[in-house]
């Protein structure tokens, strides 16, 4: 893809993360949820693994335990692999182990 498509397509993901950010606490579970499946399902499409996993163990995690203070960690990282250009199977290790520090499992 070309690198100034794929920054549009990086572009409209971090608005959709920094969107359910700022929306925490006036936003329901399920419009999250929704939100969620979205970027998941871009991330998907364009070959962003990092982010697509991400998005997947977030919609997990509210489905076990609703949204919780773990909401703006997966958030974060899920913006910092947006702006990652590696999307390899080791960039999304990462970023799970990562997430994993940050919530403490």
């Amino acid at each position: 893809m070309h690198h100034d498509a794929m920054g549009v397509v990086r572009s409209g993901l971090k608005n959709r993360i920094d969107t359910i950010a700022m929306q925490q606490g006036h936003i329901s579970l399920s419009q999250i949820c929704e939100q969620i499946d979205l970027i998941r399902h871009d991330a998907r499409a364009y070959g962003m693994m990092p982010v697509e996993r991400l998005a997947s163990m977030l919609e997990s995690a509210l489905s076990q335990g609703g949204l919780g203070p773990v909401l703006l960690s997966y958030l974060d990282l899920m913006r910092d692999a947006v702006e990652c250009e590696d999307n390899s199977p080791e960039a999304s290790t990462a970023y799970l182990a990562a997430l994993s520090l940050r919530i403490g499992h």
